[in-house]
């Protein structure tokens, strides 16, 4: 075994199998990619518009930092129509508790008479049950369970018979006016200075 050509060979061998078992290691006990990978190989040396254009695919860019998505404005509309006219935020934030009763009645009446009048030239209003407060009604099968809420004892399947409490409301339609261009449709009321 001194005869350096078998030495050689033996270590060329031996580079060899260490080569192919790097390369089934590489490919998680399969070989089936070897061809394509060398001709990824080959094809990155000899040109390189196709390396610019493998490196994304082996080097991804570090992720981009997502803002959280801005806050929509136009489920607050209303509530800041029922602020302008009516100041209801105002009214409904406000500490009463120490205020005497003809003070709130009197505020109250305002604010009720403005927020009513917003709520008739914005939306289309139609009750979820006909009748009225404290008749018998009938809630048959198939009924939407957002739209009417039983009470009381509960049980059995529909149809139910019982007593309407409320007859629930629906928005039929609605009229909301886009705030201005450029506006914060998120600002519900503007902060006032009054300068001197």
């Amino acid at each position: 075994m001194d005869d350096p050509i078998v030495i050689v060979l033996l270590t060329l061998a031996g580079v060899a199998v260490l080569k192919w078992l790097v390369l089934l290691a590489l490919g998680k006990g399969s070989l089936a990619r070897l061809g394509l990978a060398w001709q990824a190989f080959r094809g990155v040396m000899g040109d390189p518009a196709l390396a610019e254009r493998v490196r994304p695919v082996l080097v991804p860019p570090p992720p981009e930092e997502k803002k959280p998505p801005k806050l929509s404005g136009e489920p607050v509309r209303l509530l800041a129509l029922l602020q302008r006219e009516g100041r209801l935020l105002d009214f409904l934030l406000e500490d009463v508790s120490g205020a005497p009763d003809e003070t709130l009645g009197a505020g109250v009446r305002e604010v009720h008479r403005k927020s009513q009048q917003v709520l008739k030239d914005h939306l289309t209003l139609e009750p979820i049950l006909p009748g009225a407060e404290g008749e018998q009604v009938e809630v048959k099968p198939g009924f939407d369970p957002s739209a009417i809420r039983l009470t009381g004892n509960v049980t059995g399947q529909p149809p139910f018979k019982g007593v309407l409490q409320h007859h629930g409301w629906r928005v039929k339609d609605y009229k909301l006016p886009a705030p201005p261009a450029g506006q914060d449709d998120l600002v519900l009321a503007s902060a006032e200075v009054d300068l001197p």
